[in-house]
This record gives structure tokens, C-alpha cells and sequence, in this order.
């Protein structure tokens, strides 16, 4: 058998989640949950992947619209075994099926694989695990030569089934055809009046089958959610999963439990993020890159050798090698920093291209314009890009120096070694070498009285 059939069961509701949303999309490290399973499910070559909805079915499809995998719609929410029963038309013959859940979020691709390969002719596979604390799953229970026998719910468990650590995690994995044949042999005569997916243990073990017990890498991999609680400490053990993957590439953190990642993050040697850094989207960093605390960097590169100071956000924006950004910069989207620059405190660029080695040092909004090299912005200048319908773009040469609190209202160029007066207001073009004076001619009123309040 070549072919895998990946079913996702992703139907309930969620009660205790308190939300209109279904559970499934309830996000982990900034994307849902189902998100994870899908692309854990996708590291497996050629699977065909079936999702099984219910409540929030709109909200699912809407979510993904016609994405590369099937959705089947569970209307009456009967239990697990009935939810798979719904899946089966879509089965391939003669495919590995395997069974995962919408609502745990850290299955792995290699545990995946290990429970395909536990199947065969002969064998079912299902995911256990030992945990000290058992209460809430169903139990494993073993014959007397230690094969896997059955699966008893809490809830149906005997005093003695209930001291059993050995726990369901409801993964499995078997054969269409003994799907197709099993599951209408699964009855709901249960404290819960469902179709368990469960009893397709004790079925296997009737039919002389055998069960192969594959162990998960962690106990993280099988962690289910159904509360807002444990959706945060999941979250906070798989960042700090995240934080030690970085740290063993070469990067330090200040404390790995206030680092967070939501996207793809990744980095070169020796580099620093301290306390309570958020990296969203795709994020790669070069090697000596210092960042301080309370930063945002979102979807952007950052090159070698930048320190980025306290609570400075870059939104999809390159920075250049040797920069130095911040405090409290803000870099949005379309900004491009060359090497040896400089963008300092209460700056915000956006769609800017900046030259090597040129200073925005703090105070100032630079936006839809282009710098040359070595080019110095005084603080508080402001480009005037924006004309209430259109914008407009500000050239400023290199070498240029543009003085404090001016103003440049686009569209407008500063040509080479263009020099603007401080408090200056330019709205044409500045020649090559040429200093430009904008201001309002100052007059000095002798003898003038202040005024002075009403008795």
C-alpha cells in the first residue's frame, strides 16, 4: 500500500472555549489550530487529506475556501466513530488511513510516519502515552502477553481500569477496507450514547488482528484543547520548544519564557533577543544581530551586525547590514535600510528606501521616498506625501542634509549635496549644491506687552 488517506475530525463545538468561533480555528502561535494538523499532515508525501466539519462549518471553509484538502460535513455530532463514518466515501481503496484531531495542534510529522509504518495486512496502529496524571482519557488495557486488548472511556472505567497511566491519545491508523468493514460493527451502548472510534480496538483484536502501540516524541503531541487555560500553557510549552531550537542554532535569549513566535523565524550565530521580542509571519535574522526588549518584527529581513533597541516595530521591511533602529522606531511595510544606517527614536518610514550609511536619527516621518548614501534628516522633518487623494514620492540625493523641522511636500527633489535650512518648507526642486531657505521672513516687535489674565 502507497497511498495515504489523512482524516482530520474537527466537528465539535467546543463548549467550554465560550466562543462563537469554532475550536479549530482558535489560534496557536498566531494560526489555528487546524493549521498546525494540516501542515503536519502535509510533510507526508501525496496524502490526501479529509477534514471533517460540524459546528462552525462555514467558518472552516470560509477559512481555508478550496484549499488542497476535502471537507466533509458531520451534521449531527454522534461521536467519533460516526464523525470517521462520514469521512468513508471519501476514502481511496487500498489506502493507510490515519486519524488525527483538529484540536491537537502539535501532532509531529514524524510520529505521523511512525504510525503508517506500524500498518499493515495484519496490524492497526494506535498512539499511547503514559502521563502521571491520566484523568480524562481513555485507558489502555493489555493482555496477559502485553498486547494492546481494548480501550476503556473514563467514564466507563472500572476503580482499577482508572489507575491505568497508560492512556489513548485517539490517534490511529488502519486500512480503508477495514475501516469500511469495522466501523458499522461500532455501537453506542455507552454512558454517552456515541459512536466511539475506540471500540475499533476490541473489533481488531475479535478479528485476530493485532494493534501496534506507537509512542509520541513528547506528551506536547497530544495535548488536546478545550479550554482557553490550557490553549495559553500549551501555547507557552510550545514556545518554549520554539526558544530552544533557536537557542541550540546559536541564538542567546535574555529569558526564553517571554519569547514569542508566531511564523517562521530563522537565524544565523550569535545573536540576542532580549525579554518579550514577537516575531510574526517569516522572519530571518543574520549573525550578530542585537535586539532589545520589546520589539515586533513582523514578515522582514534583518541583516548582519544590526542592533535594533527597545520597542522598536519592523513590519515587512529589509534591513541592511550594520543598521541601528530604535528606540521606539517604527519600520512599516516597503522600507528598505542599506548598510550603516541609522533610524532613531520616534522615527516612522514607511516605503522608504534609504541609502548607506544615511541618518534619520529621531522625530521625523519619512515616507514614499528615496535616499542616496550618507544622507542626513534632521529632526522633525516630515514628507508630505500624501495630497488627500494621491501620493507622492521625495527624492533626496546623496550626501544631502536636511535640516531640522522642515518639511517636504511631495512630489519634490533634493538633488546631490542639497542642503535645506532648518524650518524650511520646500515644494520644489533643490539643485545640485544648492542651499534652500523656506521660511517665513522674522519680524521683531519692539515694546510688545504680554497679555495678562482677567480679574
Amino acid at each position: 500500500m502507497t497511498k495515504t488517506d489523512i482524516v482530520i475530525l474537527a466537528a465539535g463545538k467546543g463548549t467550554r472555549m465560550r466562543s462563537q468561533r469554532p475550536k479549530v480555528l482558535h489560534k496557536l502561535a498566531g494560526k489555528p489550530m487546524l493549521t498546525h494538523v494540516l501542515d503536519a499532515a502535509a510533510a507526508i508525501a501525496d496524502a490526501h487529506k479529509i477534514v471533517v466539519t460540524g459546528h462552525g462549518a462555514e467558518l472552516v471553509r470560509a477559512r481555508y475556501g478550496d484549499a488542497a484538502f476535502t471537507l466533509v460535513e458531520q451534521t449531527q455530532q454522534l461521536g467519533t466513530g460516526h464523525a470517521v463514518q462520514c469521512a468513508l466515501p471519501e476514502l481511496r481503496p487500498q489506502a493507510k488511513v490515519v486519524i488525527l484531531y483538529g484540536d491537537v495542534p502539535l501532532i509531529t510529522p514524524t510520529t505521523i510516519s511512525n504510525m503508517l509504518a506500524a500498518v499493515d495486512d495484519q496490524h492497526i496502529a494506535l498512539l499511547t502515552i503514559d502521563l502521571p496524571e491520566p484523568s480524562g482519557y481513555g485507558r489502555i488495557i493489555r493482555d496477559s502477553d502485553g498486547q494492546i486488548e481494548a480501550i476503556i472511556e473514563q467514564k466507563d472505567a472500572s476503580p482499577e481500569q482508572l489507575q491505568i497511566s497508560e492512556v489513548n491519545t485517539g490517534v490511529m491508523a488502519l486500512t480503508t477496507e477495514l475501516l469500511a468493514d469495522w466501523l458499522p460493527q461500532v455501537s453506542n451502548n455507552n454512558a454517552q450514547g456515541e459512536y466511539y472510534l475506540t471500540d475499533l480496538i476490541a473489533i481488531a483484536r475479535n478479528n485476530g488482528f493485532s494493534i501496534n502501540g506507537v509512542q509520541p516524541i513528547s506528551a506536547s503531541e497530544v495535548e488536546g484543547i478545550n479550554s482557553r487555560s490550557q490553549l495559553a500553557a500549551l501555547e507557552r510549552v510550545y514556545q518554549l520548544q520554539l526558544a530552544d531550537k533557536l537557542m541550540t542554532s546559536g541564538t542567546s535569549l535574555a529569558d526564553p519564557a517571554r519569547f514569542d513566535q508566531r511564523g517562521n523565524l530563522t537565524a544565523g550565530s550569535d545573536n540576542f533577543i532580549d525579554v518579550n521580542c514577537l516575531f510574526e509571519g517569516n522572519v530571518s535574522l543574520g549573525c550578530n544581530v542585537h535586539i532589545g526588549p520589546n520589539c515586533q518584527i513582523s514578515d522582514s529581513h534583518i541583516g548582519d551586525g544590526v542592533e535594533i533597541k527597545a520597542n522598536t516595530v519592523i513590519d515587512q521591511s529589509t534591513i541592511g547590514d550594520n543598521a541601528v533602529l530604535g528606540p521606539f522606531a517604527r519600520i512599516r511595510p516597503g522600507t528598505q535600510l542599506g548598510s550603516n544606517t541609522k533610524v532613531g527614536n520616534f522615527v516612522e518610514t514607511k516605503k522608504a528606501i534609504v541609502g548607506n550609511g544615511s541618518k534619520i536619527n529621531h522625530l521625523s516621518y519619512v515616507g514614499d521616498a528615496k535616499l542616496g548614501e550618507n544622507v542626513n534628516v534632521g529632526a522633525g522633518t516630515i514628507t508630505c506625501n500624501y495630497d488627500g487623494v494621491n501620493k507622492h514620492k521625495t527624492e533626496i540625493g546623496d550626501n544631502s542634509f536636511i535640516g531640522s523641522n522642515s518639511t517636504l511636500v511631495a512630489p519634490v527633489a533634493i538633488e546631490e549635496d542639497g542642503f535645506i535650512a532648518a524650518g524650511s518648507t520646500i515644494n520644489s526642486t533643490v539643485a545640485a549644491g544648492n542651499l534652500a531657505v523656506g521660511r517665513a521672513k522674522q519680524r521683531n516687535i519692539a515694546g510688545w506687552k504680554r497679555p495678562t489674565k482677567n480679574k
